[in-house]
């Protein structure tokens, strides 16, 4: 389980806004305002909080769920050592089609 302030702590731990954040784990922008806007564990559908998840562990988050060991329990962030900026998934850029409105050329 993920609460909004850690999903906006590790975004904060890696300096990415939430496009990035969407990027990175393959959902929409709008998807992750709605989880970040909620109010203590993120409600959303099991696979956007398995991307989610996978997305932030792969860029070297550490989730910490309550019951973990630290010194003064509670959840929270942190971040691997060694983790490098997170690159987002390239996506195809789509060109446009060649219109065919054009005035054909005149040949002398």
């Amino acid at each position: 389980m993920i609460t909004a302030n850690q999903l906006r702590a590790a975004r904060a731990l890696l300096s990415i806004d939430q496009r990035q954040m969407a990027d990175l784990a393959d959902l929409s922008v709008p998807t992750i305002q709605r989880m970040e806007a909620s109010d203590g564990v993120i409600r959303a559908n099991v696979d956007s909080l398995m991307k989610l998840v996978s997305a932030l562990e792969n860029a070297g988050v550490e989730l910490i769920n309550p019951g973990v060991t630290s010194s003064t329990g509670g959840r929270g962030v942190r971040l691997r050592e060694h983790v490098t900026k997170p690159k987002a998934k390239v996506k195809p850029v789509r060109r446009p089609k060649a219109s065919s409105s054009r005035a054909p050329e005149r040949v002398r």
